[in-house]
């Protein structure tokens, strides 16, 4: 079971220490902020689709984003 929270800080934390803005983000994986917000506030969480260019553009492995 995914957690979705323990997932949306993490993935806070990797785009902040990138000084990226969740709109700079979002723009670079062709997606919303809204989005992006939504995963960090652990409300909703990416599509499976979206896993390999999202850890790609954080710089970690998609298993890492998913143990958070």
């Amino acid at each position: 079971m995914m957690d979705n929270e323990k997932f949306g800080n993490f993935v806070k934390e990797l785009r902040k220490e990138k000084n990226l803005t969740q709109k700079e983000l979002a723009k670079r994986i062709n997606i919303t902020d809204k989005a992006v917000s939504k995963w960090e506030r652990g409300l909703s969480f990416p599509d499976i689709t979206m896993l390999n260019i999202l850890s790609k553009e954080l710089d970690v492995t998609v298993e890492e984003l998913l143990n958070g």
